[in-house]
């Protein structure tokens, strides 16, 4: 009867050997009828074809692993890197980016704007001398610009040049980065647009979709209110929105409008918007198409988002409301640097584990041990960045806030150039300050292959933001379209902490020279 088993067995293993290995060829099969599970593992489906033809099934006999089990090893092994393969975090490429750059009718030389204001806005003398010492101070250059409804005599404050100005921006950006990334508006999946302070019916995202004729399923969504930080708050639901999207574009516009929020009255918290915040946009292109790899600027690595509005005082550093006589304006906080440093630190204690090397997170650590523990008075550990990024773009809301960033990330002179020159050349244009920042490190030819950047912004509510990116080719400086590479042969220049206004260099077109009030005369 032994023998009887023994002769059985091996035609019970060829009828098994059959079935199964027309089970396990079929597995390629299966990976051409599901396009998430061909897309992670059809490399692997010749390979093991090929161990299939070669015995392995005799291989497997061999151990003691019968024919069956084998098959449902393969199968679960297929099951698992098919699971593996789409809870994988789909990466987010940046395919281009463009910013904004208004015509030469748009410059505001110093004089210019301290002109205008003080021959169109209901100011006081005292105000026009803050806002004139604030100007010196504030680290603009002479050619930022202004929407032609503030440098016109008298001031055009309406609806309808607002909507001028930010149509002029919009479409300005999203042609050119269109053109610049080589896709079609109809190819675009998601779209994202943020203004803070002017939100119009229809919105934003429906006069994109209605002056390209996009697609009637796009994903859109219509950030206002926000802050300067709105940007990064951008990109981050633009990677999730990517993530449920599959080979699909996202375009993601970034601007503020400045004619409806220049502030005309004489409360000096208020005053200081007018001294620094100036016409910017810019439109960032994002893929998630793995074939969009080769051609693609950035990846997208890390979005960090920190809000701090639960704290009173942060939530109230940043606030739109009227003054006295109902004139609506933007009140800036004494105890805005205070707040916006509690949020950095916030953000840069969940970045830092995901960014740094060891040895800065064991330091970190340490200090934070033996304050907690030990109550020893040790000051803490504040990271070296400088090691896990090389370059840093900064948020450019004004020349106080780039000081104190400056030393509190022990960052030289060459890592905030690109901010100083963005807040010199545009002024704070917002959400959309980091793209011009960004755009400088390209021009001036300094992204290679590898390199890390950083974005941090700053927004009303409190609100801290990054993103971290990682350049996937070398970027060569001069490129067409930058919006610095007219003036790269003039660029970097030296700004003065006060540098004086000469008022007497502007003269309106009929002769009149405005001349600030001084103290006491």
């Amino acid at each position: 009867m032994g023998s009887r088993e023994v002769l059985g067995a091996p035609a019970r293993s060829n009828s098994n050997k059959t079935a199964v290995l027309g089970h396990l060829l079929a597995v390629p099969a299966l990976f051409a009828l599901a396009p998430r599970l061909s897309a992670a593992l059809l490399p692997w489906s010749p390979a093991l074809s090929r161990l299939l033809s070669t015995g392995l099934l005799r291989s497997l006999a061999s151990l003691g692993i019968t024919v069956p089990a084998a098959s449902a090893a393969v199968w679960f092994v297929a099951a698992a890197a098919w699971a593996y393969a789409v809870s994988r975090p789909r990466p987010v490429y940046l395919v281009d980016l463009s910013g904004y750059v208004a015509g030469a009718s748009h410059e505001a030389s110093r004089a210019k704007t301290v002109a205008h204001f003080g021959r169109c806005g209901n100011f006081s003398d005292a105000s026009m001398a803050f806002q004139k010492r604030m100007l010196e101070r504030s680290g603009l250059g002479e050619r930022t610009h202004f929407p032609a409804s503030l440098i016109s005599v008298p001031v055009d404050m309406c609806l309808r040049t607002a909507r001028e100005e930010s149509h002029a921006v919009i479409f300005g950006v999203v042609e050119d980065v269109l053109r610049r990334g080589g896709v079609a508006a109809a190819d675009v999946g998601v779209l994202i647009f943020n203004s803070s302070l002017l939100s119009t019916t229809p919105s934003f995202t429906s006069l994109i979709v209605n002056r390209y004729g996009m697609r009637h399923d796009v994903v859109s969504h219509n950030l206002s209110g926000m802050g300067c930080s709105a940007g990064i708050i951008a990109i981050d639901l633009a990677k999730r929105l990517l993530q449920v999207h599959p080979d699909t574009y996202a375009l993601v516009v970034s601007t503020e409008n400045i004619t409806l929020n220049a502030y005309m009255g004489n409360n000096r918290p208020m005053l200081v918007t007018n001294t620094l915040f100036r016409v910017g946009g810019a439109a960032i292109l994002l893929s998630n198409r793995r074939a969009d790899r080769r051609r693609a600027k950035y990846q997208l690595i890390h979005t960090v988002r920190t809000h701090r509005g639960a704290h009173d005082q942060s939530f109230g550093c940043v606030t739109q409301e009227e003054d006295d006589v109902g004139r609506v304006g933007v009140s800036l906080s004494k105890e805005l640097m205070v707040v916006a440093g509690e949020a950095l630190r916030t953000n840069i204690t969940t970045l830092g584990p995901l960014v740094l090397p060891m040895s800065e997170q064991l330091r970190f650590l340490a200090t934070v041990v033996l304050n907690r523990v030990f109550r020893a008075k040790v000051r803490a550990y504040l990271p070296d960045f400088r090691l896990a990024f090389e370059h840093f773009c900064i948020h450019a809301g004004g020349r106080g806030v780039l000081d104190e960033l400056e030393r509190s990330l022990k960052l030289s002179a060459w890592h905030m150039e690109p901010s100083r020159m963005t807040l010199c050349r545009f002024g704070n244009t917002s959400s959309s300050s980091l793209w011009y920042e960004l755009a400088y490190s390209e021009a001036k030819g300094r992204i290679r292959k590898g390199d890390r950047v950083w974005q941090i912004a700053f927004g009303s509510g409190f609100k801290c933001n990054s993103a971290v990116w990682k350049a996937l080719r070398t970027v060569e400086g001069g490129e067409e379209g930058n919006p610095w590479t007219p003036e790269l042969d003039v660029l970097p220049i030296d700004v003065p902490r006060v540098s004086p206004v000469d008022e007497t260099s502007y003269t309106f077109p009929d002769g009149v020279v405005y001349k600030v009030a001084v103290a006491g005369q």
